[in-house]
């Protein structure tokens, strides 16, 4: 059946292949102008208070404190090791030292530890964040045009990675995955996902040693599937098994990104390399 469906994809119309995978990613973009995933604490700044033991519950920590007006964001996390810890999560100016009161009272035997990232912190977290990804983005398009050296192609490569990171994003403000410098590099570690079947199947189509392209591209394809599909079964186990909340959160944005990268390399990228040849073939 997979095999019949790749074939199907080999010898489709190259500007269909073009036209879904690029209504998918105006999609994305109007769900990030719309909605743009919200910003963690180490970005946007704040106060993490870190309740363990004393047998405190999220659900109960949050009405506790909500009924003192507070704005927080409760959530119960469980480490590597399977301890398991209430975090509240409160902005920039919030009264730490009257949430860390309501704590003790209810919960005595608890130990509290709190984390502050201050505004000024977060904002270079931020511009380094932004910079590690434009330079990312800078130096694969570099390898890119130099390693084939024709405009098409190469420009192809670096929107199909573009595209990947957009979508990926626009699946976590819907799912509701916070921005985070773990989730970022998640999304800079895309980059190399995504050149790598890229690349693949562009050397694949422009070097050629089948006989047609739907040849090659079927070659291609084949041990590109594999490839990705072996990362992505091995992410969905990491992010089933794990308990690890940072760890759930870059497992979640890679298959984000996998996903997404199927579409883009095999269909839009692909569509776009056949179009292009075709065109200097009837020249």
């Amino acid at each position: 059946m997979l095999e019949n469906i790749l074939k199907k994809l080999a010898t489709a119309d190259p500007k269909k292949m073009i036209t879904y995978p690029l209504i998918v990613f105006l999609v994305a973009l109007l769900i990030l102008v719309i909605h743009f995933p919200t910003l963690g604490t180490d970005l946007k700044g704040g106060v993490v208070i870190s309740i363990h033991g004393g047998n405190a519950n999220a659900k109960d920590v949050e009405s506790l404190l909500k009924a003192e007006n507070f704005d927080v964001t409760v959530r119960e996390i469980k480490s590597i090791t399977g301890d398991t810890r209430v975090e509240v999560r409160a902005s920039t100016g919030v009264n730490v030292q009257r949430i860390i009161e309501l704590i003790k009272s209810k919960y005595p035997g608890a130990a509290i530890s709190q984390t502050q990232f201050g505004p000024s912190l977060s904002r270079t977290a931020q511009e380094q964040s932004l910079k590690a990804v434009s330079l990312a983005f800078l130096g694969m398009a570099v390898v890119v045009f130099l390693f084939f050296r024709v405009l098409v192609p190469s420009l192809t490569v670096i929107f199909s990675a573009l595209s990947d990171m957009v979508i990926a994003l626009a699946l976590m403000s819907i799912f509701g995955l916070e921005l985070t410098q773990a989730t970022i590099a998640a999304l800079l570690m895309l980059i190399g996902y995504s050149v790598d079947s890229n690349i693949l199947l562009t050397t694949k189509l422009l070097r050629r040693k089948e006989d047609t392209v739907e040849e090659a591209y079927f070659s291609a394809v084949s041990t590109g599937f594999t490839m990705s599909t072996t990362t992505l079964g091995a992410l969905a186990s990491l992010w089933a098994i794990s308990q690890a909340e940072v760890i759930d959160a870059i497992a979640a944005v890679l298959i984000f990104g996998l996903l997404a990268d199927f579409m883009n390399t095999w269909i839009l990228n692909a569509g776009v390399l056949r179009w292009y040849i075709q065109r200097g073939e009837r020249r």
